[in-house]
């Protein structure tokens, strides 16, 4: 989380060509440092000389640019900062298509815009988005691939338990095993318990007379 200390406030790099937008900017956000320019193209020349916290971005711009065409460049340079595009010329479809995809865009709001929801749009993106964002998506990963582990682990667990109760019920059988009876005392299906078999018998743990077909298993096993 970002702390707002009046000597180190976090960079906000706007891209507007209104003069009387960028002045609404100056009051709602006096508390950050505001770094502006007019259009895309200068933006991606002054990005790699100093990355912004926050960048926010408007659709139409100064000479004849487009905000929306800029972004996957914008994206690229800062892959993990937010932004917060504010625009009146967008309809729904081009707003929905800006804050989807991997090059997406973290906030949209209309213009005019509302002070307040700015303020809250920025104060929020600060905090929650950024690095904070991709430490959090880390960690989601790592709990992911652990609950993964778990429950790949309970179902080796199970096959085995399964597979050493039916090393013991066949070894003491003479007859060939009725493989759907099977199934259904372990709920299994039918396909997992010839699976076991030829497991078993490759194994050596069962003698290949127990299944016959296990080389080359009939097709309606096999389904």
């Amino acid at each position: 989380m970002f702390s707002i200390h009046p000597m180190n406030p976090p960079v906000i790099l706007i891209i507007e060509d209104d003069d009387l937008q960028f002045e609404i900017y100056e009051e709602a956000l006096a508390k950050y440092k505001l770094v502006r320019v007019k259009n895309g193209s200068e933006a991606l020349a002054r990005i790699p000389r100093q990355p912004p916290d926050v960048l926010i971005l408007d659709h139409v711009l100064a000479e004849g640019e487009l905000g929306l065409d800029f972004l996957p460049g914008f994206k690229d340079l800062l892959p993990h900062v937010p932004v917060i595009i504010v625009s009146g010329a967008l309809e729904v479809r081009q707003q929905m298509a800006a804050l989807q995809g991997p090059r997406r865009a973290h906030y949209c709001l209309p213009k005019p815009v509302d002070v307040h929801a700015l303020r809250r749009t920025v104060e929020t993106a600060l905090q929650e988005c950024g690095e904070t964002e991709v430490v959090r998506q880390f960690e989601a990963l790592e709990r992911s691939r652990r609950v993964d582990a778990q429950e790949l682990f309970s179902r080796s667990t199970d096959r085995l338990t399964r597979q050493n109760h039916v090393v013991e019920r066949l070894g003491k059988a003479s007859e060939r095993p009725n493989i759907s009876a099977l199934a259904r005392e372990f709920r299994v299906a039918r396909r997992t318990i010839i699976r076991d078999l030829q497991e078993l018998i490759r194994h050596g743990r069962l003698p290949p007379e127990v299944y016959p077909e296990w080389e080359n298993p009939p097709p309606e096993d096999q389904a």
